[in-house]
Order: structure tokens, then C-alpha cells, then sequence
């Protein structure tokens, strides 16, 4: 029998719906592909912890690593302590940190080079930081840190260089010395202000055209510390037009969560590698449709990738920040965590409507594991807000 269930739409007036989604398959390794892959992963609430919400993270660490092990036997790598895990959003560098630390040891040794952690500035507050030193000093920090582990890196960027640099040479000089202490080539980050609107500006120009020029002249200083950019515009011909210029070797990591297929399917002229937030709900279409593209077998690839789209263009609408909030909401549907609680309350971050098209898009896409127990979850949930579905 198929499931159903009464959803309430912007009035409160209820309407049965009935799923019609068959739940993609779980694919079996070994995982073979033709493009790296990671998964931004987030991180699950500790929902017993006495500790405010408000004063830091309490996060359940068992459940945390449960996903990430997930992640990792679907083929995918994990972009660790980073936005998607409420980095600067809830999660403090010290928790950062002790999350690194928890998942390099949890995974096995051959799966460490799958794992990036996120290395920025955030244990300094932009507005108490003083002038550029401040902000190397912390980056050098952090990157230490990581190093320490046997961690690879992804580069974020730095709300406090953002605030601090007065031209795009502050950025050029920042990024060639805490290059210089890499020592393995990392994956660079740059977010957009729709993620984060401290970020507005970066790189010291405004306009994609200025900012770009700056972004390449510092990879092609750096290349042989480059692995790769990712981007997070939502643009995918500012994607392709920086992708075009890239030094030989320097990956073009799409962070383009509207676009994505597209963009890693490519054109005759390149493609992009992944490193998305989307993939944390879409892990399993996700890890299919890549071994579909890698054995040349486009339509299966669109099959699947295609019916993501809407959904993560739901996840990820402005204000853009607040994407986790849908993430985590289908981590809970789809039973990896018990509850809906997020680090800083963020569950509250998205109004009804939101959840209820989640959910909707989620079963139309085939992204809901076990539809019975996702339905019965639902019903839980709308019962908070006293609807009787």
C-alpha cells in the first residue's frame, strides 16, 4: 500500500499526499570514478546536552561518525568541519578540531586521503582582529593543527581578511605565506556572501570579473600548492569561465548547488569535480549517478542527478545560509539521527512551508530511504505544530 499522509499548505488547510517516489538503491562498492567526489557533511546535535545552545556546540559523536562512515562506503569523500557542519554557524574551532580529530581516526588509512577539513580563522573574531598579521597567525594556527593529524586541507575562506584587507595585494600576501606551510597541495574555498554575507567583497574588488582576476593570479603563484577551488557562487557560467583558465592540473571543485549535474558531466571543453553540500542528502543518487558517468553511461546519470535539482534548489534558496536546516531535516526523515535538534537551534531556521516541500521533492527524487518510516517521522514532526496528519 502506498503511504500517505495530510500536509498543511501556507493557510493551514490539509491535503492527502500521496508518495510516489521509489527510493533510489543504496549502491555496492567497489565505487569507481572518473571525478572526485565529496560530500560536505553535517553534524548531528547532542538533543540532551544541558549546555545552551547559544554558548556552543554539544554535538552526539557516535552518530556524527555513523554518517560519515555512511558517506565513505558509498565512494565519496567527506569535506569535514566545514559550512555544512555549521562551521561559524554554531560550530567553534575547538569543536572543529575535535571533530578533524574523531573522524581521521575513525576512517581507515586508505580512506584519509577522502577526507578534507576545513582550516580558517575562526577562532579569531573579525571584529577584535587587528590587522593582517592577526589573520596569517590564525590561519598558520589552524593549519598546523590539521597537519598535526595527517589531515589534507581545504583552505576556507576569512571573514576576518575579509573585513581587514584593503586591497586584493592583502589577499595575494596572506594566501602566498600560508601556502607556503602547506605541506600537501590543498583545495581552496570561495564561498559567496549568499552563504555568508561577511564574505562580501572577498578577494578586494566587487564585481566577478575583478575578483576573479585576483583569485587566478594567487593559484597561478601557487600552483604546485593548488590542488584545486571550489566555488560557491550559484553561478554556473562563473563556474566554466574560471574552470577555462585554471592552470594544467588545478581541479575546478563545482560548489554549485543549482547547477551541479551539468557542471560535473562537463563539456567539451572540461568538467568540474564535486564538492557539494547537496550530496549530504543525495549521498546515494549521488554515489550511483558518478559510477553511472564514469562507465559512459550518460543517460542513467541524468536518471538520477536530474530530480535532485529541485530539491536542492529548495535546500539551498536565500537566504542561502540556512540550507542546513533542510539537510539536517532529511538526515532525521531518513533515520540517520533520532531527532530534529540542531547546533544553535537552527531547526528553526526554516519556516513550515519548507519542510513540507522537503519533503514532497525528497520522495519525488527517490531520497527517502524507507518511505513508511519518513512518513511516520513527518507526522511527528508536523505534530509540533499542532497538525493532526
Amino acid at each position: 500500500m502506498t503511504d500517505s499522509i495530510l500536509l498543511p499548505d501556507e493557510r493551514g488547510t490539509l491535503a492527502a499526499y500521496h508518495l510516489e517516489g521509489e527510493p533510489v538503491p543504496v549502491p555496492a562498492g567497489p565505487h569507481r570514478f572518473n571525478r572526485v567526489a565529496f560530500s560536505a557533511a553535517h553534524v548531528v546535535a547532542d538533543p540532551f546536552a544541558a549546555r545552551e545552545p547559544g554558548v556552543g556546540p554539544s554535538l552526539d559523536g557516535e552518530a556524527t561518525l555513523r554518517f560519515r562512515r555512511y558517506l565513505l562506503d558509498l565512494g565519496l569523500g567527506i569535506a569535514e568541519a566545514m559550512d555544512t557542519a555549521q562551521r561559524g554557524m554554531g560550530l567553534d574551532w575547538s569543536g572543529a578540531l575535535e571533530l578533524i580529530r574523531r573522524s581521521l581516526a575513525a576512517a581507515e588509512p586508505d580512506e584519509r586521503d577522502r577526507i578534507f577539513s576545513g582550516v580558517g580563522t575562526d577562532q579569531l573574531d573579525p571584529n577584535e582582529a587587528h590587522d593582517l598579521d592577526d589573520v596569517r597567525r590564525a590561519y598558520l594556527e589552524q593549519l598546523a593543527a590539521v597537519q598535526s593529524l595527517g589531515g589534507r586541507v581545504i583552505l576556507m575562506a576569512s571573514r576576518a581578511l575579509a573585513r581587514l584587507a584593503s586591497s586584493p595585494e592583502d589577499y595575494l600576501r596572506v594566501y602566498r605565506d600560508v601556502l607556503s606551510e602547506a605541506e600537501q597541495p590543498v583545495i581552496l574555498h570561495w564561498l559567496g556572501d549568499m552563504f555568508d554575507p561577511a564574505l562580501a567583497g572577498y578577494w578586494g574588488s566587487e564585481g566577478f570579473d575583478a575578483t576573479v582576476e585576483t583569485a587566478l593570479a594567487m593559484i597561478e603563484e601557487n600552483a604546485a600548492k593548488v590542488d584545486g577551488i571550489k566555488i560557491s557562487l550559484l553561478d554556473d557560467q562563473k563556474e566554466v569561465a574560471m574552470r577555462r583558465r585554471l592552470p594544467a592540473g588545478v581541479k575546478m571543485y563545482s560548489g554549485d548547488d543549482f547547477n551541479y549535474p551539468a557542471l560535473i558531466a562537463g563539456d567539451e571543453q572540461g568538467f568540474s569535480h564535486a564538492l557539494l553540500g547537496i550530496f549530504d542528502p543525495i549521498a546515494p543518487a549521488a554515489s550511483a549517478a558518478l559510477s553511472a558517468l564514469a562507465n559512459g553511461d550518460r543517460p542513467t546519470y541524468d536518471r538520477l542527478m536530474n530530480p535532485t535539482v529541485p530539491l536542492s534548489r529548495l535546500i539551498f534558496r536565500a537566504p542561502t545560509r540556512f540550507y542546513k536546516t533542510g539537510v539536517v531535516f532529511l538526515a532525521y526523515l531518513n533515520g540517520f539521527q533520532d531527532h530534529f535538534v540542531m547546533v544553535a537551534g537552527a531547526q528553526s531556521m526554516r519556516p513550515l512551508p519548507y519542510f513540507t516541500e522537503v519533503f514532497r521533492l525528497a520522495d519525488r527524487a527517490g531520497l527517502l530511504r524507507d518511505p513508511t518510516m519518513a512518513t511516520a517521522r513527518m507526522r511527528k514532526f508536523l505534530a509540533l505544530y499542532g497538525v493532526d496528519a
